[in-house]
């Protein structure tokens, strides 16, 4: 085993812990989200992405009013839909009323004209602009919340989509490999990370396709990277898992295991 600790671990000190809320790729799983994990560290919490279903997953670990920032990916769906029901929470139910402080919306660069088009889109156009006090990132940028230093990577996929790497107080790194095929970049994100979290939507490699991994793309891209474990995710549960577990296996020779709702991996 890595120096990440496995679910039901506690939190000691200088270390963070980020839990699955959601691994489900741009369709949820039976019962599952798309993409969105909950990083604390002390009294804080950070949300990395908040695709579909995210919520109510949130709000059964965690009070949304208790959250103090959340970091997004890149533009699409799957990464950050639930940023609109959590939207009308702060907006029009109680927390609109109990002097609850937004959390910080930490974005792409194009953030304000992406969420404002997003906000018209479903007929409320200053929903999203208004409920959270928003930050546009640079693609190469580092913000720190709480103890919780927050890096990210421009990686290739459709669009603006960035890498995010969580360095905890103690120095242990976890990083989100967003979605892309294999490449360059992300194994430089992702060197000497603690966990790697590298989506594995395809079941086999598709070549000449330039838009996600496979399972053994990804644990290829572990080894070459020297991740000390890696985690797949962003991968339905309509494929077989244990074989695509197994095949990235094979190519990281490390540890792997599959995303599940619920899981924790501190560093």
């Amino acid at each position: 085993m890595g120096s990440g600790v496995a679910v039901g671990a506690t939190c000691c000190s200088g270390r963070v812990k980020l839990t699955v809320l959601g691994k489900s790729p741009s369709w949820q799983d039976a019962g599952g989200a798309c993409t969105s994990y909950l990083v604390t560290e002390g009294s804080t919490a950070v949300l990395v992405d908040f695709g579909s279903g995210a919520l109510g997953k949130l709000r059964a670990r965690l009070d949304y009013r208790d959250v103090d920032a959340i970091v997004i990916s890149h533009f699409h769906a799957d990464h950050l839909l639930d940023l609109i029901p959590l939207a009308c929470a702060l907006t029009y139910g109680p927390a609109s009323q109990d002097g609850t402080t937004p959390p910080r919306l930490i974005a792409p660069r194009g953030s304000r004209e992406f969420f404002a088009g997003l906000s018209a889109a479903i007929g409320d156009g200053d929903l999203l602009p208004n409920a959270f006090p928003l930050e546009e990132y640079e693609p190469s940028s580092r913000t720190e919340i709480g103890d919780i230093v927050v890096a990210t990577h421009p990686v290739p996929h459709i669009g603006p989509t960035h890498a995010i790497e969580l360095i905890a107080p103690a120095g242990g790194r976890v990083v989100f490999g967003a979605d892309g095929p294999f490449s360059d970049e992300l194994a430089d994100a992702a060197r000497g990370a603690d966990v790697l979290l590298a989506e594995a939507t395809l079941p086999d490699p598709e070549p000449g396709q330039c838009v996600h991994m496979s399972a053994a793309e990804a644990g290829r891209l572990a080894r070459n990277a020297g991740v000390k474990r890696l985690v797949l995710t962003h991968i339905s549960d309509e494929l077989d898992l244990e074989r695509s577990r197994e095949i990235a296996a094979g190519e990281f020779g490390g540890e792997v295991e599959v995303a599940a709702e619920g899981a924790e991996y501190a560093v």
